[in-house]
């Protein structure tokens, strides 16, 4: 899972951090097991509810349980996110994920974020 790979180096002495300030994710990760598992390891989130979950919720009525807190004007912010992808996503090895090594792969990230930073 990539949070078992989150690394965050801290400016003095200390071990990485490795749990995020804040989580913004899209529909596709608002199941219950997702988010159980961030409640679990303590990271906040903002991840909007889906339509079918919102009518099953309002179908059982009270034993339905109350909405997942949504926080609308953070997750506002989650657009940089999706430009950021869309940038990289203009070379085509990276939009075609032709690289057969995950290693080319990476480099191909850091180049064009390299070349975007000093742009």
């Amino acid at each position: 899972m990539l949070l078992d790979q989150l690394s965050v180096e801290r400016i003095g002495p200390g071990r990485p951090r490795t749990r995020p300030d804040h989580l913004l994710a899209d529909k596709a990760y608002s199941s219950k097991g997702h988010r159980a598992m961030l409640r679990q390891r303590g990271i906040p989130h903002t991840i909007p509810e889906r339509q079918d979950e919102k009518t099953r919720r309002r179908k059982l009525g009270s034993r339905g349980g109350r909405p997942p807190k949504f926080d609308a004007e953070r997750y506002k912010q989650r657009n940089v996110v999706e430009r950021g992808f869309g940038a990289l996503k203009q070379w085509r090895g990276l939009a075609q994920r032709s690289d057969k090594l995950a290693i080319n792969y990476a480099g191909g990230i850091t180049l064009n974020a390299t070349l975007d930073w000093l742009s």
